[in-house]
């Protein structure tokens, strides 16, 4: 009979770009293992992904506004799949290897902290050899996830989760889909949550750059995945036309100087930042205190990076939970 991969193996000879990354040629595990009949191994990264657990606690993690009162602001969890969606849809056209850029989108923010970037420039400051959200993404797929035993996910995967960064270079064209994804999916989805949260208008929006990306969103990422397509198609790079990239880089700008940081979330930075200082010191000098997996890390890893992974694992209301089990008092019946 006639394995299932064997035909998409073959539909991904007669379909993918040549510039594509192929299933077939993966630069494969650390670890080997017995192979699937049915799935790739891209194919298998991504379900490994989908039901691990620092998959699952990205929709209790901050995006931009801390602990929103709303139903429909963005959390890490619906920002990772809206950078899958649009991920997805840019490799489609492209002829791209579909499989390996949603796992590297669903992937490459697993190692997020909480509080979103507060978390992450807290953590970096505190710890001697840095901290940052990309590369603790692939810590957690190599090394934290299944008790310890990592995930073993392909080369090309942990490549793509790590390098996904604006300033990064990912190996393959699917991980520089999921880099432009990534800003795309956050510049637009953080309009909607600013205009909802009240802290800007649609009309406040610099108005040379949206008349040329678009009047709502909907507009906007079509016109980027538009642009992506008609400079990438057919060629060896992913990109964007300069002129949208250009007006894209300057509506972010706009973000950070109106939403990013402004005032109040300054204010709300400095408690999340407060927050992790207190608990990063506490575990470091109160070792014992760790969860006995952790406690195990210590013989392999020195403890600021130990309690760097049990910080960062932690959600938005377990890491205020933490917070108030060890510094709030406990209050008393009378």
């Amino acid at each position: 009979m006639t394995k299932v991969k064997d035909i998409i193996f073959e539909r991904e000879k007669r379909e993918l770009s040549p510039y594509a990354t192929y299933s077939f040629n993966s630069q494969g595990r650390k670890k080997e293992e017995p192979l699937c009949p049915m799935r790739t191994d891209f194919q298998r990264d991504r379900d490994r992904i989908i039901y691990c657990m620092a998959f699952k606690r990205l929709k209790n993690k901050t995006q931009v506004f801390f602990s929103p009162e709303g139903d429909h602001y963005m959390t890490r969890l619906t920002h990772t799949l809206d950078v899958s969606q649009i991920a997805r849809s840019i490799s489609r056209c492209l002829s791209l290897n579909e499989d390996l850029t949603e796992a590297i989108a669903l992937g490459h923010d697993l190692g997020h902290t909480p509080f979103g970037h507060a978390g992450e420039r807290a953590l970096n400051s505190l710890t001697n050899g840095g901290f940052s959200h990309n590369v603790q993404s692939r810590r957690v797929a190599e090394v934290l996830e299944k008790n310890g035993q990592g995930l073993n996910l392909t080369y090309e995967v942990l490549d793509g989760i790590e390098n996904h960064r604006k300033k990064d270079n990912p190996k393959t064209l699917e991980g520089k889909v999921v880099s432009l994804a990534d800003r795309i999916a956050y510049i637009n989805h953080d309009i909607n949550d600013a205009v909802r949260a009240g802290i800007i208008k649609e009309s406040d929006l610099p108005k040379k750059e949206i008349s040329l990306l678009g009047f709502s969103s909907r507009e906007r990422i079509n016109n980027m995945i538009s642009s992506i397509i008609t400079k990438s198609l057919g060629k060896n790079q992913v990109s964007m036309e300069d002129s949208v990239y250009t007006a894209m880089e300057s509506v972010r700008d706009f973000m950070f100087e109106r939403v990013y940081l402004t005032e109040e979330n300054k204010i709300q930075e400095e408690k999340a930042k407060r927050m992790i200082e207190c608990l990063f010191n506490f575990f470091v000098k109160n070792t014992d205190k760790l969860p006995a997996f952790y406690q195990k890390l210590l013989e392999s890893y020195d403890k600021e990076r130990v309690v760097c992974d049990y910080l960062s694992s932690m959600t938005d209301r377990f890491a205020v939970h933490t917070f108030k089990q060890i510094f709030v008092p406990k209050s008393w019946a009378f």
